[in-house]
This record gives structure tokens, C-alpha cells and sequence, in this order.
């Protein structure tokens, strides 16, 4: 008996390429006489992944294959959460950023993901939750949190990650001066801060930046926060540089702790809609958890990553 896969893909995601990719995908894994069934749904609005994940039914398929973004990825995610699809999950990555699978590893190339449905390994990572909603990757609140869906599409083709920083460093000057006042409670501690930017991560990479979440690990049951305050001008660029080699997590700029559980509040004035995985999110305030080993993960095998 072969593979069983349910596909929910994102067409338009990753320049168009994502169909391309899981159609090569599945023709190496029919020349190895592996496959069974694939079956496959396209995505064409919001919360359509959500729903086609939500009522799979766990007994008719083996492995769920989310392809696309980190936003794809986040409904795949939420789906499985909302309907407790307990199978294991494989990411294919066509999206302009895909912190996620990126520093996870994932395959890219058809022929590798292939490889690695027919040989794979398998890891209990955890999952974030704000109130109702769920997050793979990050939670966002200020600087950059809503560039992800505000970036032109035409944008991020040409230029990649590095457009969402494009767009971010326009709006410094504005958030300088209309920093948010964050106050975070966990079961051991209160934080009231001046915030330009905040982000709750369950891995390191987020926005390209590779060690941004330097302590984070996928399957500790923790959430990592990073809260940049509010500085001077002069103080940004050094910072940005300290945040690109993963050694600002000292700077007296930055709040940086570890919590399974936190709420997340600002003063009623204050508007603050946070940023979900890349997608529009709930405004402030917020209850946020970490759901420990809530998914099953499909990464290569140690043979397979050599």
C-alpha cells in the first residue's frame, strides 16, 4: 500500500511555481511506485485552508501537505488545531519568506520532498495560541506588523524578504513617535514598556532574520518575546546590525524572555492589531499560549540532510 496525501495548496503563492512543484513532486513518487492517493485542494480565498484541513478525515490519508506561505501554512495549522487532525504534517515552502520551513530545513526541490515523504522523520513541535486563533511561527505587534499583507505582491516577487524591511524602514519614523504602551503579564512577572515593535516566536528565524529568536526551540513548551523599546534614532541602525548576528538580545533596547503563557494588553486608546504568521490578526488585548508538541512534523531523515 502507498502514500495517502491530502494537498492544500496555495496556487498563486511562490510565483506561481507551487503547482509546477507538487505536480514533479508526485510523478517522482509514482516512478518509485510509492503513491496511492493525493489528493488535492486549491486554495482561492482566506480560511479556505482552514476549512480543507479541518474536515479531513484522519482515517483516509496518511500525511497532510501544506504548500505555500507562512500564511497557507498558518490555516493548514489552525485547521488541524480546530478540528484535531492528529496526522503528520509536511510544509512545502513557496512563499517570499517561510521563516518556518527555512529554519527547520524543509526541502525545496520536488525531488528532495519526495525523498523525504518516502524516508521520513518525524518531531512533536509546539503551537502558539492568541484567544481563538493558532501560530506556527510569529505573533507581531507594532514595527512590521501588518508590512506582510500591506508589501504589493509585485514587491515581494522582485525583491523577496528583503521587501518587507524595505517597506519597514519607512515607517521608523512615524513609530518612534507613537510608540506603544505594552504592558505583559506572565505567572512570574509584569513588564509595562514603551514599545515600537514586539514579537511572540515559537522558532528563531522570523522575518528572514535568522537568529532573531536566539533561544527559541521548537518542542521546549516556550514562547519566546522580544520587545524592542522605544530609542533614539541614532540607536536603530546599530541595533539592526547586533539583530542580524543574533547578539542584541543584551542591548538595553531589548526585552527578551521565555514564558508558556502570557496576556498582552494596551491602554483602551490604543488600537493595536497584531500580526498572525503574515496575516492580519486580533487587537489588543490578548491571552497567548504555547501548546506543547501539538503537531506532528514531517522533516528529513539524518540520511536524507547529508
Amino acid at each position: 500500500m502507498g502514500l495517502r496525501l491530502k494537498i492544500i495548496l496555495n496556487p498563486s503563492s511562490g510565483r506561481e511555481t507551487a503547482r509546477i512543484n507538487v505536480d514533479d513532486m508526485l510523478a517522482h513518487l509514482v516512478s518509485f511506485g510509492v503513491l496511492e492517493r493525493a489528493d488535492a485542494y486549491y486554495t482561492s480565498a482566506r480560511y479556505d485552508a482552514v476549512r480543507f484541513a479541518k474536515e479531513t478525515d484522519p482515517s483516509e490519508y496518511d500525511y497532510m501537505i501544506a504548500v505555500g506561505g507562512d500564511g497557507t501554512v498558518n490555516e493548514v495549522v489552525t485547521g488541524m488545531m480546530e478540528g484535531k487532525i492528529d496526522i503528520p504534517l509536511a510544509i512545502y515552502t513557496s512563499g517570499t519568506v517561510n521563516d518556518f520551513a527555512t529554519i527547520n530545513g524543509l526541502p525545496t526541490q520536488p525531488s528532495d520532498f519526495a525523498r523525504m515523504l518516502m524516508k521520513p522523520s518525524f518531531s512533536k513541535v509546539d503551537c502558539g495560541k492568541v484567544n481563538d486563533s493558532y501560530f506556527l511561527n510569529v505573533l507581531a505587534g507594532g514595527l512590521m506588523a501588518d508590512v506582510a499583507y500591506r508589501v504589493p505582491s509585485d514587491l515581494k516577487t522582485a525583491f523577496g524578504p528583503a521587501a518587507y524591511w524595505m517597506s519597514a524602514m519607512k515607517d521608523i519614523p512615524s513609530t518612534l513617535n507613537n510608540a506603544i504602551h505594552l504592558h505583559i503579564k506572565t505567572e512570574d512577572a509584569e513588564y509595562d514598556e514603551s514599545a515600537i515593535m514586539f514579537l511572540i516566536s515559537n522558532t528563531k528565524s522570523v522575518g528572514g532574520f535568522r537568529k532573531l529568536m536566539t533561544m527559541a526551540d521548537l518542542s521546549d513548551g516556550l514562547l519566546d518575546i522580544l520587545v524592542l523599546k522605544k530609542m533614539e534614532p541614532t540607536e536603530i541602525m546599530p541595533l539592526l546590525g547586533k539583530l542580524m548576528i543574533g547578539e542584541h538580545i543584551y542591548n538595553d533596547n531589548v526585552l527578551y524572555l521565555q514564558t508558556d503563557k502570557l496576556e498582552l494588553s494596551a491602554p483602551s486608546d490604543e488600537k493595536v492589531i497584531l500580526d498572525i504568521d503574515g496575516e492580519q490578526g486580533p487587537v489588543l488585548p490578548v491571552s497567548v499560549e504555547c501548546i506543547h508538541k501539538a503537531i506532528t512534523l514531517i522533516v528529513p531523515s539524518e540520511e536524507e540532510s547529508l
